[in-house]
């Protein structure tokens, strides 16, 4: 019976994790469309591309036995994960652009060190345990890169630049996966997702308390010292709200362009 309530939440979690993989659709398109990655933060994306590729090589049966399912979803996010980062690195400003790469470059290199290491150098239990701390530290990276965001929020009051629908996956999914180790007695598994189901709740409050706010029109105009907060959370968090200029937009534009997007969320 536990054998089947494990496999119950690993399909739960394969198919959840599918929807946090392609939450970020919206904010991409957004990104296409405008033709620049605005503020967007491109963090997030290799963190995840990495905790992907670990837990992927995590999950195959010479490194850890009877966790295939861990390896299948981890592997489409893996190639969806490249996707959203190679569109970013189209869009983005050259500055950012090149701390992008260099995030891509490190990520290579920690996968290739790993996998590496795991071949040549451990067998048997020690490669589990090995690949195993390298997928729970970076799992635990990905869940902790929105942090930084929701810094924010709480700062300018606005979850413009926190989709609902990655803070629900996020929830979701680490409850689910969170399940999944339990049952199988797998600490690798159901530490960094605990971790991500209470980071995804967090997120989650956070949006209830400020999802009226979801433009820059919500910071009041022509307060200096809030504009100047603003710039200092930009700064400080890597991820802001829109520039200076695009708040002297029509109200009624900015309202408009606000609904959309909240629809298509």
């Amino acid at each position: 019976m536990e054998h089947i309530a494990r496999f119950f939440f690993g399909v739960s979690g394969n198919v959840i994790a599918l929807f946090l993989f392609l939450s970020p659709v919206v904010t991409f398109w957004r990104i296409i469309k405008r033709k620049s990655t605005e503020d967007f933060s491109g963090v997030p994306y290799n963190m995840t591309l990495l905790n992907c590729l670990l837990s992927a090589w995590y999950g195959l049966p010479f490194v850890s036995p009877n966790n295939i399912l861990v390896t299948t979803i981890n592997g489409a996010g893996s190639a969806i994960e490249v996707i959203y980062v190679v569109i970013f690195l189209i869009f983005a400003e050259r500055k950012s652009r090149l701390r992008m790469l260099g995030l891509l470059g490190a990520v290579t290199a920690i996968f290739a060190t790993v996998v590496l290491v795991s071949l040549l150098a451990l067998h048997g239990n020690a490669r589990k345990v090995f690949c195993g701390l390298a997928a729970t530290v970076f799992s635990i990276c990905m869940y902790a890169s929105p942090l930084s965001i929701m810094r924010l929020v709480i700062k300018t009051k606005s979850v413009e630049f926190m989709p609902f629908l990655l803070s629900l996956s996020v929830f979701l999914c680490g409850t689910s996966w969170f399940i999944y180790g339990l049952l199988g007695n797998d600490p690798f598994i159901y530490i960094p997702n605990g971790c991500g189901s209470f980071l995804g709740l967090v997120q989650l409050i956070l949006y209830a308390i400020y999802r009226k706010n979801k433009g820059p029109a919500a910071a009041p105009a022509g307060k200096g010292d809030t504009v100047d907060e603003v710039e200092d959370a930009k700064k400080a968090a890597a991820a802001v709200e829109m520039a200076e200029a695009k708040i002297k937009i029509a109200d009624t534009v900015a309202t408009d362009e606000s609904a959309a997007v909240a629809a298509q969320v």
